[in-house]
């Protein structure tokens, strides 16, 4: 009611003010706010209306923040395998998924990819008991090797979402932000998918307690209700673009019509306070333990399955030996008929339920993935 009440308000005030040259209190707020709740120094943000923008601005300001600190030839980008950040052309380069944009590939200036952190399926086979977090190995050694060439890294931290929700260790994080501190690369961390609590932290970033120098943020930012997102610096990106006495033109030439509406942004101020005021990540907390609970009881119906939490969001991946991606799909099928809609990717199912989830809901969806699994059990998958 909060959230519909913030908008019926604000449509009858002020519907629409474009930011070029101009400005309007409720995105003022929105700017205020996110500065006070997000990870370290970012605190300047830019509006824009969906996910994929706001990545096409964090490029965009990479790149020009090289050119405006006066160092050259800081024009590729590194991303991870698998990596997703939207579809528009720019996104598709950084984060480019072969069965979702294989046809637009011509066209993509495609980024450097380093390997994939897959605990579920770790490339160096190792175990949570034995991991040194190897698979920071092959990111490092493009980082090293080209450097002079890369103006940011772009992940998503701490689980990529549509590669099958892979979920990774801190540490990797930590080690990322370091060493791009010695090769002066910037960090790009796109949290369109996991910020507003839904890994148990308000962002990821802070989870891992890593400060990137650019954040995307979405989706959350509205309780899931319209469309805005908006892209966070930190002051050393920001003053970059300010204009000097040397009479160069660093001004980010970069719009769009609709970023920072004020019903939006009155929507997303009021977004904030109840995250605040009901102790949203509090309840995460008790769900997530839940979650994690009933994930483990899941993976143990079939020896060789595992599983890994993160706040609200549970994953499990089936072994060939289980039916792999068939068996995912089979499960997928017979949830939606018992009313529980899942999407699965790869050999992962997963839940990635709404913050406001109840306990008996939780439980509720738990059970039909229980009788998913065991229905699919004795079935033939095609």
């Amino acid at each position: 009611p909060g959230l519909v009440g913030a908008i019926q308000n604000q449509a009858a005030k002020l519907q629409h003010v474009i930011l070029g040259g101009m400005s309007h209190p409720p995105i003022i707020e929105l700017a205020e706010r996110l500065a006070d709740i997000a990870p370290g120094d970012l605190q300047y943000s830019f509006f824009c209306g969906d996910g994929a923008s706001a990545v096409e601005a964090a490029l965009k300001i990479a790149l020009q923040y090289w050119v405006n600190i006066g160092v050259p030839g800081k024009t590729r980008f590194v991303g991870l395998v698998e990596g997703y950040h939207g579809d528009t052309l720019g996104a598709i380069g950084v984060g480019y998924v072969e069965s979702f944009h294989k046809d637009y590939l011509p066209a993509v200036t495609r980024a450097h990819r380093a390997c994939s952190p897959h605990c579920l399926q770790c490339p160096f086979g190792k175990e949570p008991t034995s991991c040194d977090i190897e698979c920071f190995g092959p990111m490092e050694e493009i980082l090293r090797e080209h450097h002079q060439e890369i103006a940011a890294v772009v992940v998503e931290p701490l689980c990529q979402g549509a590669a099958g929700v892979r979920i990774y260790p801190e540490e990797y994080l930590r080690r990322l932000r370091r060493l791009c501190d010695e090769l002066d690369i910037l960090l790009i961390a796109d949290e369109i998918a996991v910020g507003f609590g839904r890994t148990g932290s308000m962002f990821a970033c802070g989870r891992a307690g890593i400060t990137p120098d650019i954040m995307t943020i979405g989706k959350g930012l509205t309780g899931g209700m319209m469309p805005m997102s908006a892209t966070m610096v930190t002051p050393d990106v920001y003053n970059s673009f300010r204009n000097g006495e040397d009479g160069v033109d660093r001004t980010f030439y970069h719009s769009h019509t609709y970023g920072g509406n004020p019903v939006t942004a009155a929507l997303a101020v009021e977004a904030l306070r109840i995250y605040e005021e009901e102790a949203i990540l509090e309840k995460v907390a008790i769900r997530g333990k839940q979650l994690d609970a009933g994930f483990a009881k899941l993976s143990s119906l079939l020896p060789g399955t595992r599983h890994l939490s993160l706040g609200m969001i549970a994953v499990m991946e089936f072994p060939d030996e289980h039916g792999g991606p068939d068996r995912a799909r089979a499960i997928g099928r017979t949830a939606m008929a018992e009313g529980l809609l899942v999407r699965p990717r790869g050999r992962a199912v997963y839940l990635w339920p709404p913050l406001t989830t109840t306990e008996a809901e939780l439980e509720a969806m738990l059970k039909i993935l229980e009788q998913a699994i065991t229905e699919t059990g004795n079935t033939r998958h095609t």
